[in-house]
């Protein structure tokens, strides 16, 4: 495991973390039950096969 040789500035760690941004997840579009339904990539899959059933906030 790395370890840091000094201790890290409190100006270099904030800027550190202020330099990560979150992304937004990709949306695809699904069928359903007959109805197009807009889901995140990653559960395409499991909606296709019946294993997920999405809710309101990701239909489009």
């Amino acid at each position: 495991m790395a370890v840091p040789k000094k201790k890290m500035a409190r100006p270099a760690t904030r800027t550190r973390r202020a330099a990560w941004k979150a992304t937004w997840p990709q949306l695809v579009t699904v069928k359903s039950d007959g109805k197009d339904v807009v889901v995140p990539r990653r559960l395409k899959k499991a909606v296709e096969m019946g294993l997920f059933e999405p809710r309101n906030e990701f239909q489009g």
